[in-house]
């Protein structure tokens, strides 16, 4: 990897901008036969939760046009198996580690904070609070910004200092920038955008809804446009807060268009499930997009959309396609 692609989030340093998204890539050991775990930015794990999960019934994937849609119901050992078993094998690999957290409660995601304090490994912390809140009937933590700032503040006080705390927030907010900046305000590091968007789909064979939780979340290509529209809006709103972009990141394009939005970072999901060598390609297509383009930094481009019209930094080639070779 090239000191092209070096990126940071807040004092967290990156060689590489393109990371996993939470629970796209197992627990690192699916991956692992594809590519060196080494040449991530970091591994982003499932969402832990404080007991073990079985997560849904199925059918709970459906496939759209464009699209995925998933209701899992966060399946997981729980943080006891986690501490003992997949994070020490992420420490072996030496891969630099976020671990995603979800809980139901500010005092359950206070628990898990405490319960990862001190241990070894732990690159950042994201905090994905589109989650339901129990004790506000359900309704998802990253809707309200009260209740997600409760849910951030809870783990950043859990938290070793000097860790990043990342908020993962949901497009299914009436202002998602109201949301961002009361995450901030409660001691987020960074942010990480977006989250699946709320959908449905129905099977015209049976005549009932093809998951058997009724709605899920939309991920994949149907959803970059949406997730670049969240990441320019927030960056315009807190420009020197880090974000990872992602949300139908398939192609070094993709990447681009987010970082060019106002990412730092972007992380590929969806993508994984049907290209396990989609990290790798999408970084080397980073690369060459930056390259053509004279962009020296990954840095100099992160949030350059925001530049007026027909501004151009010395060190930046607007990119020309090339013109068609005439018989």
């Amino acid at each position: 990897m090239s000191d092209r692609v070096r990126t940071a989030l807040g004092p967290l340093e990156l060689p590489s901008p393109v990371l996993t998204a939470a629970g796209c890539g197992g627990t690192g050991r699916e991956l692992a036969p594809f590519f060196d775990l080494g040449r991530l930015g970091a591994f982003t794990t499932t969402s832990v939760t404080a007991q073990p999960r079985a997560g849904r019934p199925t059918p709970r994937v459906a496939e759209t046009p464009s699209g995925l849609l998933t209701a899992m119901g966060m399946p997981g050992p729980g943080i006891e198996t986690f501490l003992e078993r997949d994070l020490p094998w992420l420490v072996e690999q030496d891969v630099r580690t976020i671990v995603s957290l979800a809980g139901h409660s500010v005092e359950e995601f206070a628990e898990l904070a405490h319960r990862l304090r001190g241990v070894p490994g732990v690159a950042a912390v994201e905090v994905n609070v589109a989650c339901p809140n129990v004790a506000d009937r359900g309704r998802m933590f990253a809707r309200h910004p009260a209740a997600a700032a409760a849910a951030i503040r809870a783990v950043r006080d859990g938290t070793r200092p000097g860790t990043p705390v990342l908020a993962k927030l949901a497009p299914d907010a009436t202002d998602i920038v109201t949301i961002a900046l009361a995450c901030v305000d409660a001691g987020a590091d960074g942010l990480t955008l977006i989250n699946t968007m709320e959908g449905m789909a129905i099977d015209t064979g049976t005549l009932r809804p093809a998951l058997t939780g009724v709605s899920g979340g939309l991920s994949g290509p149907a959803l970059r446009p949406v997730a670049v529209r969240c990441v320019y809006q927030v960056h315009a709103a807190l420009p020197h807060t880090p974000i990872i972009g992602t949300g139908g990141v398939a192609t070094g394009l993709d990447a681009l268009e987010l970082i060019l939005a106002g990412a730092s970072a972007v992380a590929v999901g969806t993508a994984l499930f049907h290209d396990p060598l989609a990290v790798p390609r999408v970084l080397r297509e980073l690369e060459e997009a930056l390259a053509a383009r004279r962009i020296e930094r990954l840095a100099d481009a992160v949030g350059l959309a925001h530049r007026p019209a027909g501004f151009v930094p010395p060190q930046v080639r607007p990119h020309e396609p090339e013109k068609e070779r005439t018989p």
